[in-house]
């Protein structure tokens, strides 16, 4: 058979297929998005764990909305306004998808941030979306441009990572929020809002969801990947009921439900006594490892290397002289080192020369390595003359 015309446009994730070579022993990663693997809850879910196999009911087919207590749940602990509802997706990606399927017709234009999180740029691209890109700033996107794509009256939907983007750890300012939810409106642009990283702040104060400020112009995206474990693929989609419908719809097409056994051990973790003093501990953790990774590349990296500073996530974005960024990160890997090229985070060749790095996965000593191993690839790649 031959191939999808929309597939073959679209290109495998980078980060996933390097996975399996950065997992070797002798490469330090900070590649992948990785939550520390020490950090799983598994003690805080081992008695729901237990309890499974007295609960049959729970393996047998469930609604494709999700487990009522779970979305029960939700709807209390996130405050939803009357009109709104909740489904639970196989991880936000999925709900990422089903927005595509159920809203994006071939040619609709979609905006990203430029750069932009991988896996939705080849959600929109097997949607056959055209993709626009405004150009992000250190307090989010470009208002600017954002009014004037806004302004042409053709723009479907505007994606956007506001809590420690993916890939560059940007966090949106208030008034930057404040001014998107207005130019959502005003326009009648659907804000997609991605909030994978939200809850992993480990300084400054927490800010509104952006989608706060445009309730019935947005849908919000939110994962349990990074709190709990990436292996109970479990997300969640909520925003305006009638909009939730058409994804149970195309959900029922694609996998009738997600996991219900999983959806019961979730409900069980969020409602711990112990959870937030879990969240507190992975923060702790992580603010620990992004310290080290800041002094390291301070100590080891050359002047001419800038790294953005961030307050929580799992990623920073290295700046670098112009240079061949996917060479060099051919090279890092050579030298025992796994990091993601700018390239593959944007929609044209316009990239910008940077890396993006991950600090969750790896402990103080081997990010300190990793930087030390990087610096030597990086001179010989941006050698200034």
């Amino acid at each position: 058979m031959m191939l999808a015309k929309s597939l073959q446009k679209i290109k495998p994730s980078y980060i996933r297929e390097i996975l399996s070579v950065a997992n070797s022993p002798d490469i330090i990663s900070l590649a992948g998005g990785l939550p520390d693997e020490a950090t799983f809850p598994l003690a805080l879910m081992q008695e729901s764990l237990s309890n499974l196999s007295t609960m049959s009911s729970l393996f047998q087919y469930g609604t494709t909305a999700g487990y009522a207590p779970l979305l029960d749940y939700f709807r209390e602990c996130y405050q939803l306004p009357s009109a709104h509802d909740g489904i639970v997706c196989t991880g936000s990606q999925q709900g990422l998808d089903l927005i595509a399927r159920a809203f994006i017709n071939p040619t609709d234009k979609v905006v990203m941030e430029a750069p932009s999180y991988l896996g939705a740029i080849q959600v929109f691209g097997l949607a056959q979306a055209n993709i626009e890109s405004v150009s992000q700033q250190t307090d989010g996107p470009n208002l600017k441009e954002l009014e004037a794509f806004f302004a042409k009256k053709d723009v479907v939907l505007f994606y956007a990572v506001p809590d420690f983007h993916n890939p560059t750890g940007v966090c949106w300012s208030l008034e930057v929020r404040q001014k998107v939810g207005q130019l959502c409106q005003q326009y009648d642009v659907t804000l997609i809002e991605d909030a994978p990283y939200r809850e992993l702040r480990f300084s400054g104060d927490e800010l509104p969801l952006a989608s706060s400020f445009c309730p019935d112009h947005s849908l919000l995206l939110r994962s349990f990947s990074k709190i709990a474990t990436p292996g109970i693929r479990l997300g969640l989609v909520t925003g305006r009921s009638d909009w939730i419908a058409p994804l149970n719809k195309v959900k029922q097409a694609a996998d009738l439900h997600s996991s219900t056994p999983m959806q019961a051990v979730l409900l069980d973790l969020l409602q711990h006594n112990e959870f937030t003093h879990h969240l507190e501990k992975i923060r702790h953790l992580y603010q620990t490892r992004y310290e080290a990774l800041i002094k390291s590349i301070t100590q080891n990296l050359p002047s001419y290397c800038h790294v953005n500073t961030v307050n929580g996530g799992m990623f920073v974005w290295l700046l670098l002289p112009k240079c061949n960024v996917d060479a060099l990160a051919k090279s890092a890997l050579e030298n025992g080192v796994a990091v993601v090229p700018s390239s593959v985070f944007y929609q044209d060749n316009n990239a910008a020369s940077a890396l993006r790095l991950n600090f969750t996965n790896a402990n103080t000593e081997e990010l300190n390595d990793a930087i030390k191993r990087l610096a030597k690839v990086i001179k010989q790649h941006c050698e200034i003359k």
